[in-house]
């Protein structure tokens, strides 16, 4: 999960997009967290369409050409609108596991959160690993598979399918993975080596597509 929102910072200062996001305060995250318990339900049906909207995007590598800058921008807004809405429902889960063993201290700002996930220093009830396990598995929204997929398509509507900003998206995204590292307190979990993989060879198959070396 971290790996995405670095990630997305990392090519919005590339590319000179700004997330609506940055700048939350606790109250605003209160509120998210609030309103995300009445609102599960629509945000899955939600992501459901944008996952088929991202299948029919990916499947042809001219298609960003034939859009708009304003189409573009809005496509992009719409693919991270999807991810903050995961990222709430995740970091919501987390936190409120937390206070219920008394564990403070922990915040979704910043890399608190992250780093005592990464310790293992908590008991994950039986509700919790269980909604985990199926965001993760091959077909979760956390999985390696659409994952890499989420992250490659934000990459090409950012940059309109061109090769040589695309590679820049290719570097944005390594340093993500490298200070997603660093936040991560010591090597990432096998999930992200995985997902790190699978985006290499979506990149990979797209400039063997479009004829361009790396």
């Amino acid at each position: 999960m971290k790996i995405n929102d670095l990630y997305y910072q990392n090519v919005q200062s590339t590319t000179g997009y700004t997330s609506v996001n940055a700048n939350k305060t606790a109250a605003a995250d209160k509120a998210a967290q609030d309103q995300n318990k009445d609102a599960v339900n629509a945000v899955d049906n939600k992501n459901s369409q944008a996952n088929t909207d991202r299948v029919e995007f990916s499947k042809d590598t001219k298609v960003t050409n034939k859009m708009s800058d304003s189409e573009r921008a809005s496509l992009v807004q719409s693919l991270k609108a999807d991810l903050d809405n995961q990222m709430a429902r995740f970091t919501n889960m987390m936190t409120q596991m937390f206070q219920k063993q008394g564990i403070t201290g922990v915040s979704a700002q910043g890399d608190d959160m992250w780093r005592k996930i990464a310790s293992g220093n908590f008991t994950v009830d039986a509700q919790t690993k269980a909604e985990a396990q199926q965001a993760i598995s091959e077909d979760g929204y956390w999985g390696v598979k659409q994952t890499s997929q989420r992250i490659f398509d934000f990459a090409q509507a950012l940059a309109g399918d061109d090769p040589d900003k695309m590679k820049e998206m290719q570097a944005a995204i390594e340093k993500g993975f490298e200070q997603a590292t660093k936040s991560w307190g010591k090597s990432l979990p096998s999930i992200c080596q995985d997902t790190h993989s699978a985006i290499g060879d979506l990149f990979d198959s797209y400039y063997e597509k479009v004829g361009v070396s790396q």
